[in-house]
């Protein structure tokens, strides 16, 4: 299973599974981030950390750590 990080610039992929633990996977569901949920990713920063993604029809930028916790299809 690839995560959110592996994510190629304009692809939209599915969230399968949230990884981590406690209040790291809860903001991350309270980002709107759950299973089942679309996601686009939309521009990766230069150095690549931040990543922008669009989910439920808002921009979100997420650092590649909390990108790794995202598993998607």
């Amino acid at each position: 299973m690839k995560t959110l990080k592996e994510v190629k610039c304009g692809e939209t992929v599915k969230v399968a599974k949230l990884k981590g633990e406690g209040a790291v996977k809860r903001r991350i569901m309270d980002m709107g981030i759950t299973k089942g949920t679309d996601v686009y990713l939309r521009k990766v920063a230069p150095l690549g950390d931040p990543i922008e993604v669009t989910v439920r029809g808002y921009e979100l930028s997420l650092r590649k750590a909390d990108a790794e916790m995202i598993e998607v299809e």
